[in-house]
C-alpha cells in the first residue's frame, strides 16, 4: 500500500488538515494518509503543546470515520526530539510491505535543507507537497522526488483556533465535530 505521512503538531487537528489529507488519499496515487502525531518538532517550541495523547485523541476523534485516514503516534515511542529521517528508517523497516511518501505544505519545502539528513528523504522517498499561500518553495521545488499537488488551500491554522478559544469564540465549524467536541469537554486551550 501506498501511505502519505502527513506530519504535525495537531494542535489541535482543523478541517484544513483533513481536506488536505481527504485530497491526497483521493486524487492522487496514495492509498491512505496517516497523520503522524509530533511528540515535540525540533523547530517549534515544546512549552506551547497539549500533551500529546490529548492531541492524538483528537485526531483520533476526527478521523475514526474515513477509512482512508487514519492517526499513528508512531513517534511517541521514538527518541526525542522527533526526527522524519528517524521515523521513516523506522517505519520501512516495521512495514515492509507499505511504500512511503512525505506530505508537505510549500513552506516547509522551502526550509526543508535545514531537516536532518534531507538528502537521503530525497533519495528515497517522494515528497507531495500542497500550495500554501505566500510560500515559495525554493531551490528543491523542481526535484525529482518532488511531486506538486493542487489540494484546497484553506488559510485556517491551529494558532488561529487556539486564540479564538481563549477569546471565548464558537470554533465548531473549523473543526471536525468530535475532535471540537473532546476540545470543549477538556477545556483545552481556554486560559
Amino acid at each position: 500500500m501506498h501511505i502519505g505521512l502527513y506530519f504535525g503538531s495537531f494542535n489541535p487537528v482543523h478541517i484544513g488538515h483533513l481536506a488536505i489529507a481527504g485530497y491526497l488519499a483521493q486524487f492522487t496515487d496514495l492509498e491512505q494518509v496517516w497523520l503522524v502525531v509530533s511528540p515535540h518538532n525540533p523547530l517549534k517550541e515544546k512549552s506551547s503543546l497539549l500533551k500529546d495523547h490529548h492531541r492524538l485523541a483528537m485526531v483520533n476523534a476526527a478521523v475514526e470515520d474515513i477509512p482512508y485516514i487514519r492517526s499513528s503516534d508512531i513517534e511517541f515511542s521514538l527518541p526525542q526530539p522527533s526526527y522524519t529521517v528517524n521515523t521513516l528508517a523506522y517505519l520501512k523497516e516495521k512495514y515492509p510491505q507499505h511504500r512511503f511518501s512525505l506530505i508537505m505544505g510549500s513552506d516547509n519545502l522551502a526550509g526543508f535543507k535545514k531537516w536532518k539528513n534531507y538528502e537521503i528523504i530525497l533519495q528515497e522517498y517522494q515528497l507531495y507537497v500542497y500550495p500554501r499561500q505566500g510560500f515559495d518553495p525554493g531551490s528543491l521545488n523542481l526535484h525529482p522526488a518532488v511531486v506538486h499537488v493542487n489540494a484546497p488551500q484553506i488559510e485556517l491554522s491551529s494558532t488561529m483556533i487556539r486564540q479564538a478559544v481563549k477569546g471565548k469564540k464558537d470554533v465548531r465549524c473549523f473543526m471536525p465535530i468530535k475532535a471540537w467536541e473532546y476540545m470543549r469537554e477538556m477545556h483545552f486551550y481556554e486560559h
